[in-house]
């Protein structure tokens, strides 16, 4: 199972890249049970967000 540090990297790297089965469900396993890493997503997700609409709106 998953601890906080372990579970910062493929969080981040499932923004860029389609997880294995066993990291994607050793992540979800984590994730239902910690609202620390939960919210770690939720703020990966709303800064890519950012990035992706400053990045549009540059060009």
């Amino acid at each position: 199972m998953l601890n906080c540090r372990k579970a910062t990297r493929p969080l981040s790297q499932s923004q860029e890249r389609a997880l294995s089965l066993k990291e994607g469900m050793s992540l979800k396993i984590h994730v239902t049970m910690c609202s620390g890493c939960r919210n770690f997503g939720r703020q990966l997700d709303v800064l890519r967000q950012i990035a992706r609409t400053y990045a549009k709106s540059e060009k």
